[in-house]
């Protein structure tokens, strides 16, 4: 391909609403361009990437043994009401009515359509199992798109249903996507890890993330350097302290502690660590009652763990500020266990502690020398909080340490939440019907792209792994309309290369090499080749990849070779 015959599209400067470095990177570099809000134009050089991000993973699921189909992006609002995700799932789900005023929606995801062309097509355990997957375009209408391509309304993803006669086919089945994902994100040359993962509103019994590590990831990932442990912040356990609950040594006293709201005031009052404070977190249970959760002063509340537990709503729901006061009969930072006669829950951490500070359920006091048993009746002890770098590792064999991802993959024992609902059943080897088990597997491709960059840029723009570059090589010719020397070598060099299976983008623009140079480093080209009238006269190009502090000089004659043995 030829620069002249290309879309190229670079701006100097990104545009005032893009805040992230990918979002950035992305519109400097023409790979997309903006046309309502989180709906983006997917312009040859980012649609480029995108196909290759396709590729790979179809090769591997291929490989796998799924099978490719492709379902609707429009899908009739009569299959989700079967499962009752048309009433349940948010604003997020695009409802609307055609001229007939029939119900229809936008898929977010396919669940409901897969399953119906199973319950349909397949009867017997002979024909299973089953792994059907699509790259579609799918539509979720985020209350605040942001962020570009990583948070969009409109974006491409690879779904994959399995269907099969057992639990134990499903574990298999899952096994499977967990090692044919761990090849796709490796062969697109990504540092990542699989964490284990909360299910989240997809449902099911056991799923797993995996993250593109980088910086400006929003996931907290917990993960121990010595083993194999890695979780979600939201679903890792925090381990329960080896050390048993100190006697009491303080007597209950209450303490004015005016206009306190926060544990950084309370311990500043104090002049005490946030380690020997508890804290109070009120939450709506289910019965509309508040439930009472306690921690330690410097831990955060873990919502996914506290929207699991009996008797709390769920989704998590913090109770109103009313609800508060007639519960407890003040004002939240004042709040604690003693007195209160609701239902309450205390995290791990605190049922180890003694003497500690806690609001006194009286505007402005607190109660210090506070002691479980003692003071309050013992109530149930339970993980739910975050954990924190320096913890022990739940698998005992090491510390926690905490590094940010971005998730760009998710697999799923969905069990028989969707096959159950919508009757998809299959005649077993005993000739009774059962119920399918299914599996779920997801990989975010228009997210891929901009946690790659995320993971891969400099100051002067993004650095692609070769796997998926838009282009493997830019061979550049200063002087490309002056010197036929220059076009000729250009022009041979290109054609070697293209023949040997590389693809290569020859600029033959007549540009400065400042803005040439400035381009492909913009736009992300992780191979470079200069060819110039004056290195020619010595029989040298230069070859540099987009890592490299410099360039290299090498011989013409060989730089065929040298690129050969980067790429191929």
């Amino acid at each position: 391909m030829r620069a002249s015959q290309f879309f190229i599209s670079t701006l100097k400067e990104a545009p005032n609403d893009a805040e992230i470095v990918s979002h950035k990177l992305m519109m400097r570099a023409g790979l997309i361009k903006k046309l309502g809000a989180g709906i983006y134009n997917y312009m040859p050089m980012g649609l480029r990437v995108i196909r290759k991000v396709e590729n790979i993973i179809r090769e591997e699921m291929n490989r796998a043994g799924a099978v490719e189909l492709l379902m609707p992006i429009v899908q009739p609002a009569e299959l989700w009401q079967e499962t009752g995700r048309f009433e349940k799932m948010g604003p997020e789900l695009l409802r609307f009515k055609d001229r007939h005023e029939r119900d229809f929606v936008m898929q977010p995801t396919s669940e409901e359509v897969v399953t119906d062309i199973v319950r349909q097509e397949v009867r017997s355990y002979r024909q299973l199992p089953k792994n059907l997957y699509q790259i579609q375009t799918k539509f979720r209408d985020e209350r605040r798109p942001r962020f570009g391509v990583m948070r969009g309304r409109e974006f491409t993803m690879k779904d994959a249903y399995s269907f099969h006669v057992s639990f134990e086919d499903l574990k298999r089945e899952y096994q499977n996507m967990f090692d044919t994902y761990s090849r796709i994100f490796t062969r697109l040359g990504l540092e990542f890890r699989a964490v284990a993962a909360d299910t989240g509103a997809i449902g099911g019994t056991g799923s797993h993330e995996f993250h593109v590590i980088a910086e400006t990831g929003e996931d907290a990932i917990a993960y121990c350097p010595d083993s194999d442990f890695a979780a979600n912040v939201e679903l890792a356990e925090a381990v329960a302290p080896a050390t048993a609950r100190p006697a009491p040594q303080e007597a209950l006293s209450k303490i004015h502690t005016p206009g306190i709201k926060t544990i950084e005031q309370l311990a500043n009052f104090l002049k005490i660590d946030a380690t020997r404070t508890a804290k109070a977190v009120v939450v709506e249970g289910d019965d509309g009652v508040p439930v009472l959760l306690i921690l330690r002063g410097d831990h955060e509340l873990n919502e996914v763990k506290a929207g699991k537990l009996a008797g709390v709503f769920s989704p998590l729901r913090f109770a109103a500020p009313a609800s508060i006061r007639d519960a407890f009969g003040a004002e939240p930072g004042s709040l604690g266990p003693i007195g209160f006669k609701g239902r309450i829950y205390m995290d791990r951490t605190v049922a180890a502690m003694a003497d500690f500070v806690i609001g006194a359920n009286e505007s402005d006091y607190h109660y210090t020398g506070a002691n479980i048993g003692r003071d309050f009746p013992e109530c149930e002890v339970v993980d739910i909080r975050n954990v924190l770098a320096g913890d022990p590792s739940p698998d005992g064999k090491g510390e926690i340490a905490i590094c940010r991802g971005i998730e760009v993959g998710h697999i799923f024992q969905l069990r028989k939440r969707y096959s159950e609902a919508m009757g998809c059943k299959f005649i077993g080897e005993d000739g009774k019907e059962q119920v399918m088990e299914m599996g779920c597997y997801g990989i975010g491709v228009t997210r891929i792209v901009a946690a790659a960059i995320e993971q891969n840029n400099d100051e002067r723009g993004i650095i692609w792994p070769d796997a998926i570059a838009p282009f493997q090589l830019v061979i550049v010719p200063l002087g490309w309309s002056k010197s036929e020397a220059v076009r000729d070598t250009a022009l041979a060099l290109y054609n070697e290369l293209s023949v040997a299976g590389i693809e290569v983008i020859l600029d033959d623009r007549d540009e400065r090499p400042g803005v040439m140079f400035a381009d492909w480093e913009l736009i992300g080209v992780p191979h470079r080749v200069v060819i110039g009238d004056r290195g020619l006269k010595e029989g040298m190009a230069e070859y540099q990849g987009r890592r490299d502090a410099a360039a290299a000089k090498i011989a013409v004659g060989e730089i065929a070779a040298h690129v050969k043995s980067k790429l191929l």
